[in-house]
């Protein structure tokens, strides 16, 4: 019984709170209605920041009259608070119009400075042009349109000072810090001209920034080029010093010069022939790469060709079909073997992804895949796959997954250094050794594999520079698609 009674309790207390809760709801939405209505018109015009003498009044009659029902104060009371909260919402809300019309200069000044980033770049200058923007909206809400307008032209001013530093920190400071750095190097001493030409583009980037702020390509373009002298500039003092305190020859200097182009020459498969002075090599390097340039640009030009021929090709088919009523045996087989080069071609593309540069060469001959491995590299007349290459044959295995029924031919290269029956046994070592690599680490069947040794016979570089010889020592691995049995 005495658990009865408190249970009802217990109950009738719930109940007069769920009354209660209920009731300060209905009374809220009753009271409340319009202050409501009226904050959110104010936040719309962004009162908060364009009117916030008034916006701060009706906040805190706001909050008053929710603390009041809170409560349970008159409702009197609450109606007042919330009949002045609305009040001063519409009057902030309409200052902020006014605001809007009245300070639009100085509103745009500050939205092009915060775009600049200046808050965070010119944080001194945009405090300065914040004090007076506030200063500006106060005299506006008194009433005092004059002095509000002055207000409004001096922050102007300070808002366009802050975004200008602001847009001039983010072009021209890496800048500015190379050739500081290049002044405690002492680096004018050394390179004289090129630190002079550095610190000329970064005048000719501020000068265009202070004439057209908002036309940033030149300016971008100027610094960039001033950074890359004021860093050239650091490099040349120091070669300069070491050639001043005799820690580099000239001729070191000179032969340190040249290593690059004899590497250029070399991945260009020219040898560099520097016997008096390198003019003749360049002119050959120059011309190697405007013929590639000109094949390139003529390859794409037939692969555009190709393609619209392609194009001609399929619609010619599409009206063939519609003539002769439907697909025949043979162009059944026809349209699997295109869908199983399409897809072959599309595997290919994801076997390119797969390697660097530095790791794997991938080439199609038809519908052959050649992985030329030129990451694998052995110790000099060894054929043992060292640990190094494992991440790269790991590479090698997913790519051949692609193709799960293919025929996989290992072909071994050297260059042209030692006897041709030493080279021919090297060669067939080394793709002997990556085809058991395959059957033990990839369990590959012995019957999909076939190691090939060619030993110099097939070079594919200038065997006279070092560059060459380096690609002609070689693993190529041939991946043969088996078209019939090719599915999607």
């Amino acid at each position: 019984m005495v658990f009865k009674i408190r249970f009802l309790a217990v109950s009738l207390g719930v109940l007069v709170l769920f009354s209660s809760a209920l009731a300060q709801n209905a009374l809220r939405e009753t009271f409340f209605g319009e202050a409501d209505a009226a904050l959110e018109l104010a936040d719309a015009a962004n009162a908060e920041l364009l009117s916030p003498r008034n916006y701060e009044r009706a906040t805190e009659a706001f909050e008053d009259a929710e603390e009041g029902l809170r409560r349970g104060r008159n409702i009197e009371y609450v109606r007042d608070k919330t009949s002045e909260a609305a009040e001063y919402y519409s009057r902030a809300a309409e200052a902020a119009k006014l605001a809007r019309t009245v300070l639009a200069q100085v509103m745009k000044s500050r939205q092009d400075a915060a775009n600049a980033k200046a808050p965070q770049l010119a944080a001194e200058q945009w405090q300065d042009a914040q004090r007076e923007f506030a200063d500006a909206i106060r005299y506006l809400e008194r009433g005092d349109l004059k002095r509000s307008k002055r207000l409004d032209i001096e922050a102007t001013a300070h808002y366009r000072d802050a975004e200008l530093t602001a847009i001039k920190a983010q072009y021209l400071t890496e800048t500015r810090q190379l050739l500081e750095d290049a002044d405690r190097a002492r680096v004018g001493r050394y390179a004289p001209a090129t630190l002079e030409k550095a610190q000329k583009l970064l005048a000719d980037a501020e000068r265009e920034l202070n004439e057209n702020r908002y036309d940033t390509d030149m300016p971008r373009n100027l610094a960039q080029q001033a950074n890359y002298e004021a860093r050239h500039a650091i490099h040349l003092s120091e070669v300069v010093r070491k050639v001043r305190d005799r820690d580099l020859s000239t001729e070191q200097l000179i032969l340190d010069w040249e290593k690059p182009l004899r590497e250029i020459a070399g991945a260009a498969d020219v040898v560099p022939d520097m016997a008096t002075g390198p003019d003749e090599l360049q002119a050959t390097l120059v011309d190697f790469v405007e013929t590639l340039r000109a094949d390139k640009q003529r390859l794409e030009q037939q692969n555009e060709e190709y393609a619209l021929r392609l194009a001609e090709t399929e619609e010619e088919i599409s009206a063939l079909d519609e003539r002769l009523g439907g697909a025949t045996e043979e162009r059944a087989a026809l349209v699997q073997r295109l869908e199983a080069q399409a897809r072959i071609k599309a595997q290919f593309e994801e076997v390119e992804k797969l390697f660097g540069r530095e790791e794997a060469r991938v080439f199609r001959e038809g519908d052959t895949i050649i992985l030329r491995l030129v990451g694998l590299t052995f110790d000099s007349g060894q054929s043992e796959i060292k640990q190094e290459s494992f991440n790269l044959l790991a590479k090698v295995e997913r790519a051949i997954d692609l193709f799960p029924r293919s025929e996989l031919v290992i072909e071994g290269h050297t260059d042209s250094h030692g006897s041709d029956e030493l080279n021919q046994k090297l060669s067939q070592d080394r793709a002997g050794a990556v085809q058991q690599y395959m059957i033990n680490a990839m369990r590959l069947p012995d019957y999909r594999l076939i190691a090939t040794g060619f030993g110099e016979t097939q070079p594919v570089a200038n065997n006279e520079t070092a560059a060459g010889r380096a690609r002609n020592r070689r693993i190529d691995i041939i991946i043969k698609p088996d078209l019939e049995s090719s599915a999607p």
